[in-house]
């Protein structure tokens, strides 16, 4: 058991993760059990879904992933399943970044005024 603090918040931080991972894992593996049973646009759309979630939350490298989602579209080719592609959305944050950025005009520094004389 853990005595330092930052090791006790370790074991806790690990424990989640361990139980979101086991979650993550579990949804993905029924996920293709299901597009192995049939092979739907749904099961597909579900699948691909998974593995998507599965590299963002780090349990899977992306190249891997790519290279199952790849795997997933090549099955459901040969089984004659229709898949559609989903066009690339265009956030709002990337419309502003698109438009340049206006220059900050710079402040004239104030004049010092001299001090009073005193009489």
């Amino acid at each position: 058991m853990p005595i330092i603090k930052s090791a006790k918040k370790r074991v806790k931080t690990t424990k989640k993760a361990t139980a979101r991972n086991a979650k993550t894992k579990k949804g993905l593996r029924s996920a293709f059990k299901l597009f192995a049973k049939s092979t739907t646009a749904k099961n597909h759309s579900a699948a691909q879904s998974a593995l998507d979630k599965a590299a963002k939350k780090g349990l899977l490298h992306k190249n891997k992933v790519a290279r199952k989602k790849r795997q997933l579209s090549a099955a459901a080719k040969k089984a004659g399943t229709k898949v559609e592609k989903k066009a690339a959305k265009v956030t709002k944050t990337v419309a502003k970044k698109a438009a340049p950025a206006k220059k900050a005009v710079a402040k004239k520094p104030a004049a010092k005024k001299a001090p009073a004389k005193k009489k």
